[in-house]
């Protein structure tokens, strides 16, 4: 049975459904200014990884509402761009894993195979899909042992209705977009004006009020974190003052642009270089403390090396199921999220699940102790009578 909560995304479907291309959300370039709760600075940033994808398919509408409900500092999207130049929100460059692109016939021509990051990858590209194509299919989740009940639900959204989503909502919530594979992009579509795509992932941000320096007064009226690989960083600091963020693959994955070593990119040196372009930095958070055999081993100094050239750190992906979670957590994901905020001392945290990082927060807060042990037997009580009820 379909939960409550999640009806107001059904109706917008079934209303929206044959409005291929148009937008879920109101506009917001026509949205009112209005006095909003700001957003936080007191605790590491709760950043929802492509939503609250561990509960709903990832980078819909409804998984980045849930995010926001649960109480998410940033919503986080990758974005990509299709075959006629419109921008979307979709992580993979290919549909094959988390939509129904294979039970479309209509489309069964169109899979191919590409370079890609030097690799050879087969499958259906959202650069061989204009976006009126891309709109009539539907995601799922992307691991089989999540819930399933919202597959075929929701539709790939664009970049504007992502901003949408986070200016709509009902305090300030920022937004964390990644462009993903650009020499990718560049290289399979063109724009009529001769942009490059990194020009109009920024034309897009600067469209609608995203800019200024990090905590700056522009910045906290609409906070952002752009997300970017190597020398394209450079770049992009060329066309926006907005706070960056590099992110740091795994140590055997070279950058896209530059064939840099993960070694090479996190050297002090490197630090002292790329601070000048950046506010942080996104590292795979075995790289910051070594696993063996699922039990962590030794902390590395990445950040306190970071810490040390001003840079934030915000590794990822926190996740609580226990294939993800290494023993020392004893299969809880909130001892996890104590070890990475008091012991390793991040700045923010990418999470498939921002309920449970924000509970985390609220209940560790020490300025709230009195607030603590109600709001828990709250929540044990409401587990209890939906168990009786059901």
């Amino acid at each position: 049975m379909i939960s409550l909560r999640f009806i107001p995304f059904l109706l917008l479907l079934s209303f929206f459904g044959e409005a291929v291309g148009r937008p879920l959300y109101q506009l917001p370039s026509k949205i009112q200014d209005k006095h909003l709760e700001p957003l936080q600075s007191f605790r590491p940033y709760n950043i929802a990884h492509r939503g609250s994808n561990g509960e709903i398919p990832e980078e819909t509408i409804a998984a980045y509402t849930r995010a926001i409900e649960e109480g998410a500092d940033f919503i986080e999207t990758d974005i990509l761009a299709t075959k006629d130049g419109a921008l979307i929100c979709f992580h993979d460059v290919t549909l094959d894993a988390i939509t129904d692109i294979a039970d479309h016939k209509e489309f069964a021509s169109r899979k191919t195979t590409y370079e890609v990051q030097g690799v050879n990858v087969t499958g259906w590209f959202i650069v061989d899909f204009t976006l009126d194509e891309l709109k009539t299919l539907t995601v799922k989740q992307r691991f089989a042992f999540r819930d399933s009940q919202y597959n075929g639900e929701f539709s790939i959204i664009t970049f504007e209705e992502f901003i949408s989503i986070a200016l709509n909502a009902n305090r300030i919530v920022g937004i964390y977009p990644e462009i993903k594979n650009p020499v990718l992009i560049n290289q399979h579509v063109k724009w009529a004006d001769g942009k490059r795509f990194e020009d109009k992932f920024v034309e897009t941000l600067l469209k609608y009020g995203y800019k200024g320096e990090y905590k700056s007064k522009e910045w906290k009226a609409k906070p952002v974190f752009i997300v970017f690989r190597s020398n394209f960083l450079v770049y992009i600091s060329k066309l926006t003052n907005s706070p960056k963020i590099l992110l740091i693959d795994d140590v055997d994955i070279p950058t896209q642009d530059t064939n840099q070593t993960y070694a090479e990119i996190t050297t002090d040196s490197y630090f002292a270089y790329i601070k000048d372009y950046v506010v942080g930095i996104g590292p795979w958070k075995d790289n910051i403390v070594l696993t063996k055999n699922n039990h962590l081993t030794v902390a590395t100094d990445l950040v306190a090396k970071a810490h040390a050239h001003n840079l934030q750190v915000h590794p990822y992906t926190f996740r609580n199921e226990n294939q993800f979670l290494h023993f020392d957590f004893h299969q809880d994901p909130y001892v996890e999220y104590d070890y990475w905020v008091n012991f390793i001392g991040v700045d923010g945290l990418f999470t498939d699940f921002t309920g449970s990082l924000h509970q985390y927060q609220e209940w560790a807060d020490p300025s709230k102790p009195e607030k603590n042990l109600p709001n828990v037997l709250s929540k044990i009580s409401a587990v209890i009578s939906s168990y009786k009820h059901n």
